[in-house]
C-alpha cells in the first residue's frame, strides 16, 4: 500500500511538471516446466502501435539491442541455448545507415533453462531494450519467475510483470497528455522501410566483385575452352547454346546454394549478431589478411584435388547432369581465385543480417555467369577477347591490395567497440596511404610480386588506373591534418577518434571561439564545439569563465540529437552561441560504462539502481527536471537553476525556435 502511495505522488509531481514517462511496451511473463529440472521463461510484450521494439540482433551503430539479463544464474541454473525471438522485420534507417532489426505490435522471447540448485524458487530477469516511435526510449524491465513445484509434470504460471526504471529517452515523442488534452508534436525520424536499400548495395558491389573473379587467371581462360566445349560438342547450334545457358544457370544456382547453405547454418540474424562481435571482427580481419597474402601470391588456397577429380568424373556423363557437375568443377578448381572474393563477399553480406548473403551470391555468380552464356549465344564475340597474359594476375594482385586496405576496416569496427585508440583516425589513414601508394608503384611497374611476367613496358590501361589509385592516395594525405575525406568517410574511424581532433600540429580550437586550448575535462563535440561530458568538470570551468551552463541530455543512439546537431547546431548564428557564449554539459544517458562501486546508488525518485554513468545522468534528468524525453536542453546558472522562466527546458525544435530561446536565457544570465 505504502508502494502504491508513493507511485501515485511521483505521478502527480510529473504532471505537474508538464511532463510524462513513457512506457510503450506492456509485457507478460510465463513459465513452463518441459522436463525434470528444465524450464521454458517466456516473455510476451504487447507494443503500442507505431512503436518499434528493437531486437537483440539489430545492427551495431543503430538503436540500441535489446539485452537479457540473468541475475542469479551462478550456481543455480545454466542457460540452453541463447534467447529465441518471434517474427520481426528488418528496416533501413537513413540516419544511421544500417539495416535495423525490430518487433511491432508484439513481441514474444523465450529461453530454456537448467536447474542446478534443485532448492530455487525464483529466476530474476532484466531486460534492457530501446523502443521507438517518433521517439526512442531505453527502458530497463525486471522480472521474477518462481519455479513451479516439482511434483507437476507441467505447470504454467502466468503473470503480469511491468516494473520498470526508465533510463533515457533518446528522441521526444508526441505525446498526448491526458489530463489537460494538450499535444506535444516532433518531426523525428523513424526506421525508413526500406531494406532493399541495403541489399540492392550488396547485389551491386557483388555483381563487379563476380566481374573481377572474372578477370582472374584461374577463371578468364575457361570462357573460350568451355563455350568451344559446347558448339563443337553439341549435335545442333541450337543444343550448344542450350547447353551453355543450362551451365551458366547451373553456376548461378550452385553459389546461391552456398549463400542458403551460410545463412541457414548460422541463421539470418545471428549472422549481423556475429558480424558486430568484437571477436568476430578480429576473426575476420586475420582472414582477409590471408586472403589478400594469397592474392598477392604468398601462397594459393586451393580446395583438395580428389574433390576436382571425383567432380570431374561426373561430369563425364554427359547430359544436363553432366553440365551441372562442369559447374560445379568450375567453382573447384578456381577457387584460389574466386574463393577470398566469396569469402569477403560473405563477411561484408553478413553485416547486413537477413537473406544478404543469398543476394550476394546471386549478384556474384550472375556476374561470373553471364559471359559463358552471352559467347555461346554469339561466339563470334569470342575473336574480340583479349589473349591470356601477365595482366590476369595484375588483376589478381590488385584484389589482393584492395582486400588487404579492406581487412583494417574490422579491425578499426573492434578498436572502437573495446576503446583501445590503438587504430585512431591517423594511423588507420597512414596504413591506407602506405597501402594504395604501394599498389600504384606496383601499378607503374616499380614494385613486381612472385607470379609477375617480365614487363618491358605497362599499358596505357595500366598507366591511367595507376594515377587514379596515386590521386586517391594523395587525396587521402590531408586527412592526417584533419581534413574530412567525404569520399571515404564511412571506412575511417570518426573525427573525434583520433590522436589529435583538431588535426596535427594545431593547438587552437577554432578561430570563431574564444577557447583557445581545450580545458581540462573538455573535448571537441560537433562542428568543433568544447564539450564537457561530466557536469561537476563542465560546472567548474563555466565558473572560472563566468558563463552561463547548457545541459545537452543526449545518447549515443539518439536519432533526433544527431538531427538537431547536424541541421540546427550547425547554422552560423548558432554556432557563434554555443562556442561563445555558453559552457555546454553533454550528458549521455545510454552511457554503458560502470560507475564506481562507492558511487552507486538507489534513485529516490524511481527507485531504480542507478550503476552505469548513463543511470546516472538520466535520474538526474528526471529528479530534476521530470522528463524522460531527449534530446533535452536546459539553460542554467552558476548555482543550477534555470535561466528560462517561461521555457525551462527544449528539445526538437527549429532554429529561430532555438536561438530565441537561448538569447532569453543568456540575457537573463547577464
Amino acid at each position: 500500500m505504502k508502494k502504491i502511495v508513493v507511485l501515485l505522488v511521483m505521478a502527480l509531481a510529473f504532471a505537474k511538471g508538464n511532463a510524462q514517462l513513457l512506457n510503450p511496451v506492456k509485457w507478460t511473463t510465463q513459465i513452463e516446466k518441459k522436463s525434470e529440472g528444465n524450464y521454458v521463461l517466456t516473455f510476451n510484450g504487447v507494443i503500442d502501435t507505431g512503436w518499434h521494439l528493437y531486437s537483440q540482433f539489430t545492427a551495431e551503430g543503430g538503436s540500441l539491442p535489446l539485452e537479457v539479463l540473468f541475475k542469479n544464474q551462478k550456481g543455480n541454473f545454466e542457460l540452453i541455448g541463447k534467447t529465441k525471438e518471434s517474427k520481426t522485420k528488418t528496416a533501413y534507417n537513413d540516419i544511421f545507415e544500417v539495416n535495423e532489426t525490430f518487433f511491432e505490435k508484439k513481441a514474444q522471447l523465450t529461453q530454456e533453462i537448467h536447474l542446478i540448485n534443485p532448492k530455487l524458487a525464483k529466476v530474476e530477469v532484466s531486460l534492457n531494450y530501446q523502443v521507438c516511435k517518433d521517439a526512442c526510449i531505453n527502458l530497463e524491465k525486471n522480472f521474477t519467475f518462481v519455479i513451479p513445484s516439482q511434483s507437476k509434470e507441467v505447470e504454467n504460471i502466468v503473470s503480469v510483470q511491468d516494473s520498470a526504471k526508465t533510463k533515457a529517452v533518446v528522441a521526444p515523442a508526441e505525446v498526448v497528455n491526458e489530463e489537460n488534452s494538450t499535444t506535444v508534436q516532433s518531426t523525428a525520424t523513424k526506421p525508413v522501410a526500406e531494406p532493399e536499400k541495403g541489399l540492392l548495395s550488396i547485389f551491386i558491389i557483388a555483381f563487379f566483385s563476380g566481374f573481377a573473379a572474372l578477370l582472374t587467371p584461374c577463371v578468364f581462360p575457361m570462357i573460350p575452352m568451355t563455350v568451344s566445349f559446347f558448339t563443337k560438342q553439341s549435335k545442333s547450334k541450337g543444343a550448344g547454346v542450350r547447353n551453355a545457358i543450362f551451365y551458366g544457370v547451373s553456376i548461378i544456382v550452385i553459389y546461391v546454394l552456398l549463400g542458403v547453405l551460410v545463412t541457414w547454418l548460422f541463421g539470418a540474424d545471428a549472422l549481423n549478431a556475429l558480424s558486430t562481435n568484437v571477436w568476430f571482427n578480429l576473426f575476420f580481419f586475420i582472414l582477409l589478411v590471408v586472403f589478400a597474402a594469397s592474392f598477392l601470391g604468398a601462397f594459393e588456397i586451393m580446395l583438395p584435388n580428389s574433390w576436382a577429380n571425383k567432380v570431374d568424373s561426373q561430369a563425364d556423363r554427359g547430359g544436363m547432369i553432366g553440365i551441372l557437375f562442369m559447374a560445379l568443377a568450375l567453382a573447384i578448381v578456381s577457387f584460389s581465385c574466386t574463393g577470398p572474393i566469396v569469402g569477403t563477399l560473405l563477411v561484408q553480406a553478413a553485416s547486413k543480417g537477413g537473406i544478404a548473403p543469398i543476394v550476394g551470391m546471386l549478384g556474384f555468380s550472375l556476374a561470373l555467369a553471364l559471359p559463358f552464356m552471352l559467347f555461346a549465344l554469339f561466339p563470334g564475340w569470342l575473336n574480340s577477347l583479349p589473349k591470356s597474359g601477365g595482366w590476369l594476375n595484375t588483376v589478381k594482385v590488385v584484389l589482393g591490395f584492395l582486400e588487404l586496405a579492406l581487412a583494417f576496416k574490422f579491425l578499426s569496427n573492434a578498436d572502437l567497440v573495446l576503446q583501445l585508440h590503438l587504430l585512431e583516425r591517423e594511423v588507420f589513414l597512414a596504413i591506407w596511404i602506405a597501402i594504395f601508394g604501394t599498389l600504384a608503384l606496383y601499378l607503374f611497374g616499380k614494385i613486381t610480386l612472385p607470379h609477375d611476367s617480365p614487363m618491358t613496358h605497362i599499358s596505357v590501361g595500366r598507366l591511367s588506373f595507376g594515377l587514379i589509385v596515386l590521386s586517391f592516395t594523395i587525396y587521402m594525405i590531408p586527412g592526417l591534418w584533419g581534413a574530412p575525406l567525404q569520399l571515404i568517410n564511412a571506412f575511417p574511424p570518426p573525427m573525434e577518434y583520433s590522436e589529435s581532433p583538431l588535426g596535427i600540429g594545431v593547438s587552437s580550437v577554432n578561430s570563431s571561439s574564444s577557447v583557445s586550448t581545450l580545458p581540462e575535462g573538455a573535448k571537441l563535440g560537433p562542428h568543433q564545439i568544447v564539450v564537457f561530458d561530466d557536469y561537476d568538470k563542465g560546472l567548474a570551468y563555466a565558473k572560472t569563465v563566468n558563463k552561463p551552463i547548457m545541459l545537452d541530455f543526449t545518447g549515443h543512439a539518439c536519432v533526433n540529437c544527431r538531427k538537431m546537431e547536424n541541421n540546427v547546431w550547425s547554422d552560423e548564428r548558432i554556432l557563434t552561441i554555443l562556442k561563445n557564449q555558453v559552457v555546454v554539459i553533454s550528458l549521455y544517458v545510454d552511457d554503458k560504462r560502470e560507475l564506481p562501486r562507492s558511487e552507486q546508488f538507489i534513485s529516490k525518485s524511481t527507485g531504480a539502481s542507478i550503476e552505469t554513468i548513463g543511470d546516472k545522468w538520466t535520474d538526474f534528468m528526471i529528479s530534476r527536471y521530470k522528463t524522460n524525453t531527449q534530446p533535452l536542453y536546459v539553460l542554467t546558472d552558476l548555482e543550477g537553476a534555470n535561466l528560462n522562466s517561461k521555457q525551462p527546458t527544449i528539445s526538437f525544435v527549429g532554429i529561430e525556435e532555438y536561438e530565441s530561446w537561448l538569447k532569453e536565457g543568456i540575457s537573463e544570465f547577464k
